[in-house]
């Protein structure tokens, strides 16, 4: 049996406990007083103690002369008087006793005869009915079964509209396009335009495609549905199809409508990729998809909304025009984005009034606008850590690098030399990068444990970048050995404290050549094929389309790049000596430095940084 079976037994039981105090409180009950017999009444009637009796039924409440109070019982068939006269009460002393009858109520008598006799019959019932009532639920589940649960959306409190969300300029025009077609086609068929079939949202995670869809959601007039991909696949074959036929047939019958699939590579995947045959369940759910998208009732004014980071990894056939004939894409926001969107996450929140968000969005390169609510979000709890009424300037900055890397590790024991060690190999990264023209700016120098990091210099770049030079990367491959350079110039020895810079350096340099075809030697050329295998659904192995020869060419030409960017790590180090004495000693009694306080200590020593 079911847990709600189980429940609805110990609701009954629970009921029934009820039932009786409840009438126990309805039905009176007598005062508690001595109990006679009829024997022991006569006897005291002719003694002349007894001075009244009231009968009720069969009870008899008997009143004493001493003003106390006895009850007894008599037949049920004879009368009261006929009883004691059999019990040889004379009659002159019953004519002393005061007589009178008490009627039962209605509700009394009525409680009597029906409470015994309905109350079983009524739990009994009452658990009868419950069973039948769980398996007629049963019974429509499975008939529900291919049923999908597609939900309409609902405007309340937080309805958004595309005003409340910050960039993806394009993209709100295209929606806002579809959504105008909607609301007003007439417009658009005089001209011959039809209606899109299928809009794709595309987009890195946290970039706003399911907010961008609730967007539209707030901006049309018309019913609007949504549902995960997800929600279509069961372990039985047929069900996911059924319920596509179900979540289109209901946005049709509320046409014109709006139908948002989120997460679509879950069932969108390509086909034929070695997982599944022909009767796969996903695949069985992708196929009608692409009948309903494209099937032969073409009036349909349906449009389908999909969300989904994995665009590569879809169908051919999904992406056909007549399916979704749009593709829009949304970008990771640019410097007056992350500020737009800072803006909106900081509008319940206090801000202290010299806190300029601007600032936070020049250190924030890179971020989605999940990631910029989450920093925000970050801030305000640092904030109420510590006990403030406002949130400051350096509560967002900590809240930055808390995203980045994790918490802070103040609390984890380091040896004097181990310190030693990270301050030089902070310096080192710190002095080269400040040394070369094609570095980023650095932001900040700590010797702080945070996340797996034992210290970080943070650099971030002046400007928005869509396009990287060679020399770029050379100065960053630099700037990645100037940590392992420091610690072998400083202590003669290496430590395993530069394992990861050497592995991204490692891995820089190998795109350089078989990614970016910057290597002087074999041209540009790219190397390895890099084409994902679905069905696995990532990248696995590259596929080696080049020689041995090559290969080994290839091998010299990364080496190459890792040790030019050694040489010019290791002259920097060794003609700026006294400035990394001078930063490596200011972080071991400072423990962090900031951009400014970084730069005025270079300033004796004629190292001209770029400006931030």
């Amino acid at each position: 049996m079911s847990q709600n079976f189980y429940k609805n037994i110990i609701f009954a039981i629970f009921s029934l406990v009820a039932f009786s105090l409840i009438f126990s409180f309805l039905i009176e009950k007598s005062q508690k007083s001595q109990e006679i017999s009829i024997n022991q009444l006569a006897e005291k009637i002719n003694q002349g103690e007894v001075t009244e009796i009231k009968v009720s039924g069969e009870v008899l409440k008997i009143g004493f002369k001493d003003k106390t109070q006895a009850t007894s019982k008599k037949e049920a068939e004879t009368s009261i008087t006929e009883t004691l006269k059999n019990f040889g009460v004379e009659p002159a002393a019953l004519q002393k006793v005061s007589l009178s009858i008490e009627e039962q109520s209605g509700w009394q008598f009525w409680a009597g005869i029906l409470i015994p006799t309905l109350i079983p019959v009524l739990i009994i019932g009452f658990i009868f009915w419950m069973m039948f009532r769980q398996a007629r639920t049963g019974v429509n589940q499975a008939f529900n079964f291919g049923r999908s649960n597609i939900r309409l959306s609902t405007f309340s409190k937080e309805k958004i509209f595309f005003k409340d969300v910050a960039g993806l300029k394009e993209a709100k025009e295209e929606l806002r396009e579809v959504v105008d077609f909607l609301k007003n086609p007439k417009k658009f068929l005089d001209l011959g335009a039809k209606i899109p079939r299928g809009v794709l949202l595309v987009g890195l995670p946290g970039t706003g495609k399911t907010l961008l869809a609730r967007a539209v959601a707030g901006e049309s007039n018309v019913p609007f549905f949504h549902i995960s991909a997800s929600e279509f696949v069961e372990m039985f074959v047929g069900v996911g199809a059924s319920r596509t036929r179900d979540a289109f047939m209901t946005a049709k019958k509320a046409s014109p409508s709006i139908l948002f699939i989120d997460e679509i590579d879950a069932v969108g995947r390509q086909r034929g990729a070695g997982l599944g045959g022909g009767n796969d369940e996903r695949e069985q759910t992708l196929n009608q998809i692409l009948v309903e998208l494209d099937g032969f009732d073409r009036d349909t004014r349906v449009i389908v909304l999909a969300a989904t980071n994995r665009p590569d990894i879809l169908d051919p056939a999904l992406l056909r025009p007549g399916r979704f004939d749009r593709r829009v894409i949304l970008d990771l926001p640019d410097l007056n984005d992350r500020e737009e969107i800072l803006k909106i996450h900081s509008r319940e929140k206090p801000l202290e009034k010299s806190v300029d968000l601007k600032k936070v969005a020049q250190r924030t390169p890179g971020f989605s606008g999940a990631d910029l609510a989450n920093l925000m979000n970050e801030g305000a709890i640092l904030a109420a850590r510590k006990n403030q009424k406002d949130i400051l300037q350096g509560d967002l900055f900590e809240a930055i690098e808390k995203v980045i890397l994790g918490p802070e590790r103040r609390s984890r024991v380091i040896s004097a030399k181990e310190k030693e060690i990270t301050a030089y190999h902070e310096s080192g990264h710190a002095i080269i990068a400040a040394s070369l023209k094609n570095s980023d700016p650095v932001h900040k120098v700590t010797i702080i444990s945070r996340g797996l990091a034992g210290g970080y210099t943070l650099k971030l770049p002046i400007e928005e970048r869509r396009l990287r030079t060679k020399s770029q990367f050379l100065s960053e491959l630099a700037v990645m050995m100037g940590g392992f350079v420091a610690e072998k110039f400083v202590f003669n020895d290496v430590s395993t404290g530069a394992s990861n810079d050497l592995k991204e350096a490692s891995e820089l340099a190998r795109r350089l050549v078989t990614k970016y075809g910057m290597s002087d030697s074999l041209g540009p050329i790219t190397f390895g094929n890099t084409e994902e295998m679905v069905f696995l659904g990532r990248e696995i192995t590259t596929e080696k389309n080049y020689s041995e020869k090559t290969a080994t060419q290839i091998d010299e030409e990364i080496t190459k790049f890792i040790h030019h960017a050694l040489e010019i790590a290791q002259k920097i180090v060794r003609t700026n000596k006294k400035a990394l004495d001078t930063i490596a000693k200011t972080l071991l009694d400072k423990e962090t430095l900031e951009q400014e306080d970084f730069y005025n200590l270079l300033k004796p020593f004629n190292i001209k940084p770029i400006s931030a």
